[in-house]
């Protein structure tokens, strides 16, 4: 691990502790200051912009726009130091019942790497939102697997650190049409979690959700989540981690997520 000094979105910063991504010193001072220089802080607002700073990608990822009656979405890079990258999403979704996008923060470096490879995925997340009004969103990693490096995802494993009067994929539901999780009260990073399990159709999807409550300042581990699934719920350990994201998946509401 480097020396850094984690503030705001640390994310995975390196995603994998192993060898393969050690670099000097030097190396990741210049690659900072370049990554200061031309970082674009400008506002966008359109359904598939992607602004890249350091080993980042900030992506709108607007994909269920069409579902919304009205609305829109901007975001914009604020800083980047480092390994810590801050940014701001402002959204106004109004109508339909699905998900309008995914803005997120996608990590392009040191990811295609098998699960049984990886020693350790730190990150550390510090976010805050304001609100008009009721809001159906949530606020998450997002990381997909996959049968090869860069091949076609089989499992999505989400980590929800808030749940605003949304609900995760489930093949289970209570009576009250409520979610089931398939497994309670995990201590895991230093928090309790309910997982969900279920399917979006294309891939498996696995939900950790706080047990009570939202998680607006996160610091550790990120790999216990992986190693619960290769160890209760059939997932390979030669499984590659194809994508590594992080962001706020609205359907109705306004907000400002700042982060």
């Amino acid at each position: 691990m480097f020396g850094y000094k984690l503030s705001l979105f640390a994310f995975l910063a390196p995603l994998l502790a192993t060898s393969v991504l050690a670099a000097p010193a030097t190396d990741i001072g210049a690659r900072d200051v370049e990554a200061r220089a031309s970082i674009d802080t400008s506002s966008h607002c359109g359904q598939w912009d992607v602004v890249t700073a350091g080993p980042y990608s900030l992506l709108l990822d607007q994909w269920g726009k069409d579902g919304a009656t009205s609305g829109s979405q901007c975001a914009n890079l604020i800083s980047l130091s480092g390994s810590t990258v801050s940014w701001k999403t402002t959204w106004t979704w109004v109508g339909g019942n699905g998900v309008k996008s995914f803005t997120n923060i996608q990590l392009n470096e040191g990811i295609n790497k098998q699960l049984s490879a990886i020693k350790s995925i730190p990150s550390t997340w510090i976010w805050s939102q304001t609100t008009s009004g009721s809001i159906v969103a949530d606020v998450a990693y997002d990381f997909f697997t996959s049968n090869t490096a860069g091949g076609s995802n089989v499992n999505e494993v989400m980590i929800w650190l808030a749940n605003f009067n949304a609900g995760p994929i489930s093949f289970q539901y209570n009576s009250d049409g409520t979610p089931k999780p398939v497994a309670s009260n995990l201590s895991i990073a230093g928090h309790s979690w309910n997982l969900y399990s279920g399917s979006n159709g294309a891939n498996n999807v696995f939900s950790f959700l706080p047990t009570s409550g939202t998680v607006t300042s996160f610091s550790g581990d990120l790999l216990p989540f992986f190693t619960y699934l290769v160890q209760h719920e059939g997932v390979s350990s030669s499984q590659y981690l194809v994508t590594a994201q992080a962001g706020t998946e609205p359907t109705t509401g306004s907000a400002t997520l700042t982060t």
